[in-house]
């Protein structure tokens, strides 16, 4: 008898699952508009290129800067985007952060639009090309910055430019800030937030780089997906330290620095942190899930159940699907002895950790210490900052976006999604709870793997996307 009603209520619960999978249908998708966005398309690749020859590469220490290069693109702008200039205001703040507000019929709900001109260090011998001569070949234009972040600042000017030439004006005044040392954490973009702050300027929408158009970074979707940034991860440098007498390493002790902390590494390795579906990934999961494989669909519309079976597939997977639903931690650095035969008096280990938004510096760093759980141990925090607030989806603001981009891409699934990198956006937290992480291209795998890399590069039809974007999002502004 017990085995007829056990059978019978898994035959329900199978029932139920499947009819909760079949029901899990895509939603309905914003507008996707094929009417196109007539500009000259040739236009902003030019710009771009200029861009790009200018050397804005910032470095930790200020001292390895050519400030000449910075100031070279600065004197740019107002000849690569005349129009604009003659309309719109212009104010330099410290740190290299740029301001420019076109003003609008209106001031009552601005919006901002963030982009960084500096770039990364590059190895100019192990790339293919010169990484600042702005050649273009076979329909690509070469050249570090050009995905990160110079594209997105081209287009916003761009897009603006050619609006004023043909008459436009917004509905709200628009900012366009501009940072100079992103790259290394600078203080540019605090300072604009600091002048936005003292003049009472509350953005009704902010959009710094994130996502793009991208295939192939969901299981089981193989349309490409629009992925906008509704919050992203804090950030957490680490440093673990054991220190020991030293000696000869003839006659090593039981324990030594160095294997203490590999065990401490061990530790904190195979006890990841708990998982935490919040809002950007639970909504990541609805929109990208619904278009998934069948039996991916019984999981994502059942986590209720399949919550288990999720976290092993991410903690197995690893890369960006883990990186979405838990803190992470990415051991970088290791110091111990500067002579073979030496036992160290004093060794380190670093670790990058990229915090959930449902931990915070402290929670992560009692996690670590309750893990490792060794007296010899001693973990300190160098730099950290905590994870970004949750913006809303759903509401005017987040439909200008995903309206543009649906636009710009048709055919794309437009979802939110937990940017796990770090953005200039971070500093706009107590500013705004309308901010909005999109990198406005739609990028190959390779293309990804270059930004920051060696060949990066850009499809000139890219260029001009990335100018159609902010054309169809300032029309809304």
């Amino acid at each position: 008898m017990i085995g007829y009603i056990l059978l019978g209520v898994f035959a329900l619960l199978l029932t139920v699952l499947i009819l909760r999978a079949l029901a899990f249908t895509p939603k309905v998708l914003p507008v996707q508009d094929p009417e196109p966005v007539e500009f000259d398309r040739e236009a902003p690749v030019y710009t771009l290129q200029k861009l790009v020859q200018c050397k804005t590469v910032s470095y930790n220490d200020p001292q390895m800067e050519d400030d000449e290069e910075f100031r070279k693109l600065i004197r740019l702008l107002p000849e690569l985007y005349p129009r604009f200039f003659d309309v719109c205001s212009f104010r330099e703040l410290p740190d290299r952060a740029l301001l420019l507000r076109w003003p609008g019929k209106s001031d009552k709900e601005p919006s901002v639009l963030m982009a960084h001109y500096d770039v990364v260090p590059v190895n100019e011998e192990s790339w293919d090309k010169p990484p600042f001569a702005g050649i273009i070949e076979d329909g690509v234009l070469w050249g570090r910055g050009t995905l990160d972040t110079k594209v997105t600042l081209n287009g916003a000017l761009s897009a603006a430019n050619h609006l004023i030439t043909k008459g436009f004006q917004p509905e709200n005044d628009i900012y366009f800030a501009f940072s100079g040392g992103e790259e290394v954490n600078g203080p540019g973009a605090a300072n604009i937030v600091r002048y936005f702050q003292e003049h009472d300027i509350h953005p009704a929408l902010v959009v710094d780089e994130g996502g793009a158009v991208v295939e192939n970074v969901f299981p089981g979707v193989k349309a490409p997906c629009g992925l906008i940034g509704i919050a992203e991860k804090g950030m957490m440098n680490v440093c673990y330290t054991s220190r020991s007498a030293g000696g000869h390493a003839s006659a090593p002790p039981v324990k030594s620095p160095i294997p203490t902390l590999a065990e401490a590494c061990r530790k904190v390795l195979k006890h990841p942190f708990r998982m935490h579906i919040t809002k950007p990934a639970a909504e990541m999961f609805d929109t990208l899930g619904r278009h998934s494989t069948f039996a991916l669909k019984l999981v994502f519309a059942n986590l209720w159940l399949f919550r288990p079976v999720l976290d092993l597939i991410c903690r197995g997977s690893g890369g960006e699907l883990n990186a979405l639903v838990r803190t992470t931690t990415a051991f970088t650095i290791a110091s111990g002895s500067n002579a073979r035969n030496v036992l160290p008096a004093q060794a380190s280990l670093v670790s990058n950790m990229r915090l959930n938004p449902a931990d915070s510096v402290e929670s992560a760093a009692a996690y670590l210490k309750k893990t490792v759980n060794d007296p010899n141990v001693e973990i300190t925090v160098l730099e950290s900052f905590a994870p970004s607030p949750i913006s809303e989806t759903g509401c005017k603001s987040w439909e200008k976006v995903a309206s543009s981009v649906a636009r710009t891409w048709p055919g794309c699934i437009v979802s939110p999604y937990l940017m796990v990198q770090c953005s200039d956006s971070r500093h706009y937290r107590d500013l705004s709870r309308h901010v909005y992480r999109f990198s406005a291209m739609d990028m190959t795998a390779e293309e990804r793997k270059s930004i920051h890399g060696n060949n990066e590069k850009i499809r000139l039809e890219s260029i001009a996307r990335a100018t159609e974007f902010y054309i169809r999002l300032i029309r809304q502004c």
